[in-house]
C-alpha cells in the first residue's frame, strides 16, 4: 500500500481527510509504538516511503527529515542538518517526482530522494517562515509568521504585514512575492490557485495567475468584531467556505499543554466565511473567556459537521454546517490538528496526553490510548496504510493501530 499523505493536512485546503477508515470494532484496541524524537512536527509521504520532519529550538535553529520504517518508526535515512532559522514549526511535502520540500525558519530546501539537499534558499525576513502550500503548476507559496514565540514577544500593534513568496519548485528562486494588508499567524491554505491568508483582523484571498500574485481587493471579510477577541489560525477550505477557529493569542506560553494558557477575554468561535459572498457567520464553541487554538477545525461536508474546539478550556464542539447548530460538546483537552476518515466519520482527537478516536457526527468515543509523549500533541497527525496513524508531538512520534 502507498502513502496517502504527501502534505501536511492532507493538502493546501486542509480537509485533514483520508479516504477509507480505522473500522475499529468493539473489541478493538489501539496499539502504540513509541520512539523519541524530538521535535517533531508531521510525517509525510509518497509512494512506499515516510519522511518525519524534525527541529531544534532558538533563533539558530536547523530542521532534519529523516525517512523512517512505518511500522519501527526507526530512522532509515537522514538528510543532515538543514540551515534554518528563528524557531517555528515549519512544514515538508514530497513533490510528485520525489523531492522533498522543506520550508523551516527563514531556508527553503529541496531534497532529493536519497535525502540529499538538490537546492536550498534563504527567505528575506529574518523571521519564521511557518511552511508553505503547493499550487497546481508545482511552485510552492510561502509567507512569514508575524506571532509572537516563547522568549519573543510581539505586541498586536507591532505587527508587520505578511509577505507572500512564490518558489520555483526545483531551484526555489523568488518568482513572485506580494506584502498584503495584513499580519497573519495562521499558515496559508489554498483552493487551486486561490491561496487563503487568514490576517489578524480578515480573511484575504490571493490570486496567482501563473506570473504573479494578485490582492483580490474585492473579498476582505472581517471576523475580529467583538470586544478582546484575537485573531484566527489555519483555515478550512470545504463546502464553499473557510472555516477557522479565532482567539489565538497566548500558544507561545504552551507547557507541555494549552490548557489555561488563554488570553482572549472573548469566547472563542467557529468563524464560517462564505467565499462567494465574504458573509461571515460565528459560533462559539463553550461560551467562556480564556480561550486558545493554535490550529483548524475539521469540517465533514458529507456528514454536514463541523467540529471545533477551545485548547484553552479543553472543550470540543461540532456544529450543523448549514445552520451552526450545536451537534455535541464534549470536555476534552484537545491541541493538535485533526484527522478524519471520510468513510468511517472516524476522527482522530487527543485529550492531555491521550489519543482519542472519537465519531464525528455523534462525539461518541470509540478508542482511547496513551500516545506515549507525556505532553499535550499540538503539531500533525498523518495516517498511514494498516488500519494504523501516526502523531507527532514536541517530544517523540507515535504510530497507533488497531488491534
Amino acid at each position: 500500500m502507498t502513502t496517502p499523505w504527501a502534505y501536511e493536512d492532507g493538502g493546501p485546503q486542509r480537509t485533514q481527510t483520508v479516504a477509507g477508515g480505522l473500522h475499529i470494532g468493539a473489541d478493538d484496541r489501539l496499539e502504540v509504538t513509541v520512539r523519541v524524537a524530538p521535535v517533531t512536527t508531521m510525517v509525510v509521504g509518497r509512494g512506499d516511503d515516510l519522511f518525519l520532519l524534525r527541529h531544534s529550538g532558538g533563533d539558530e535553529a536547523v530542521s532534519v527529515v529523516e525517512r523512517v520504517d512505518p511500522l519501527t518508526l526507526e530512522p532509515l535515512a537522514e538528510s543532515g542538518e538543514l540551515p534554518g532559522g528563528p524557531a517555528w514549526p515549519g512544514g515538508a511535502g514530497v513533490a510528485e517526482d520525489g523531492s522533498v520540500h522543506v520550508v523551516f525558519g527563514n531556508h527553503a530546501h529541496r531534497l532529493d530522494g536519497d535525502l540529499q539537499v538538490a537546492a536550498s534558499r534563504q527567505l528575506p525576513r529574518n523571521r519564521p517562515y511557518n511552511s508553505f502550500v503547493p499550487l497546481p503548476n508545482g511552485h510552492l507559496v510561502t509567507k512569514d509568521f508575524a506571532g509572537s514565540r516563547p522568549g519573543h514577544p510581539v505586541a498586536g500593534d507591532a505587527r508587520e504585514p505578511a509577505e507572500l513568496l512564490v518558489l520555483e519548485p526545483d531551484d526555489l528562486a523568488i518568482v513572485a512575492r506580494l506584502e498584503v494588508p495584513e499580519p497573519s499567524i495562521a499558515r496559508l491554505s489554498a483552493d487551486g490557485d486561490d491561496v487563503y491568508v487568514v490576517g489578524d483582523t480578515s480573511l484575504l484571498r490571493v490570486r496567482w495567475d501563473g506570473a504573479r500574485l494578485v490582492l483580490d481587493d474585492e473579498f476582505r471579510p472581517r471576523y475580529r468584531v467583538f470586544e478582546g477577541q484575537t485573531y484566527g489560525w489555519d483555515c478550512v477550505i470545504a463546502g464553499g467556505s473557510a472555516w477557522f477557529l479565532d482567539d489565538g493569542e497566548g500558544s507561545e506560553a504552551y507547557s507541555g499543554t494549552l490548557r489555561d494558557h488563554g488570553v482572549s477575554t472573548a469566547p472563542l468561535h467557529l468563524v464560517r466565511v462564505d467565499l462567494a459572498t465574504a458573509e461571515v457567520d460565528m459560533v462559539e464553541v463553550c461560551g467562556l473567556p480564556g480561550g486558545l487554538v493554535a490550529n483548524p477545525p475539521v469540517v465533514d461536508v458529507g456528514r454536514g459537521v463541523a467540529v471545533g474546539y477551545d485548547s484553552g478550556n479543553g472543550v470540543m464542539a461540532a456544529f450543523d454546517m448549514e445552520t451552526l447548530d450545536l451537534r455535541w460538546r464534549r470536555e476534552q483537552d484537545h491541541g493538535s490538528h485533526l484527522l478524519l476518515y471520510e468513510e468511517t466519520g472516524e476522527l482522530v482527537t487527543g485529550d492531555g496526553t491521550d489519543v482519542v478516536v472519537l465519531e464525528v457526527a455523534s462525539g461518541e468515543e470509540r478508542a482511547r490510548a496513551d500516545a506515549g509523549a507525556g505532553v499535550q500533541a499540538v503539531t500533525f497527525p498523518a495516517p498511514g496504510t494498516r488500519r494504523d496513524f501516526y502523531l507527532c508531538a514536541f517530544t517523540t512520534v507515535s504510530r497507533l493501530a488497531v488491534a
